[in-house]
């Protein structure tokens, strides 16, 4: 299993970004969750194969329509055995 912390910046917040990335995670079959951040970045942690977290990653580079993604911060972590992915109140 592989576990990442990602932040990602750009206009990404207003646009439906996290509720878009909780489909996109669940149809993956990943676990973890998503954020606003109060600085305007997205940040997200995913759990899953290397094939899974990949798969999303593809999809965080680009987010959702109307999303202009400009950076993004990869982090390698430690796999916690999560269940789900979860829509997180911003920090």
């Amino acid at each position: 299993m592989r576990r990442v912390h990602v932040i990602v910046g750009g206009e990404v917040q207003g646009v439906g970004y996290r509720y878009t990335m909780r489909m996109v995670a669940r149809d993956a079959g990943v676990a973890g969750w998503v954020r606003n951040r109060r600085d305007g970045s997205v940040e997200a942690e995913i759990e899953g194969t290397p094939g899974q977290v990949d798969q999303v990653l593809a999809w965080m580079a680009e987010g959702p329509p109307g999303a202009v993604v400009s950076s993004a911060t990869v982090a390698e972590s430690s796999p916690t055995g999560d269940r789900g992915f979860e829509v997180l109140p911003t920090a």
